[in-house]
């Protein structure tokens, strides 16, 4: 959960701005788009098999 201390003499765009951020750098967008829709659990085997063969692809690249 994001807690937010309004500080004093700060402006509502100034809190919403340091909201914006705290709710980014925890990851709850990330996890919010990631529950919008019911996701099979066949579908998200696929995509993290999918997600380790590129990722084993590149490290054979570099």
């Amino acid at each position: 959960m994001v807690r937010l201390q309004v500080r004093d003499r700060e402006t509502i765009q100034e809190a919403v701005r340091r909201f914006r951020k705290l709710v980014e750098r925890s990851g709850i967008k990330k996890e919010m788009r990631r529950r919008e829709y019911y996701e099979k659990p066949s579908e998200i085997k696929r995509r993290s098999r999918l997600r380790a063969e590129r990722r084993s692809k590149r490290n054979r690249a570099v």
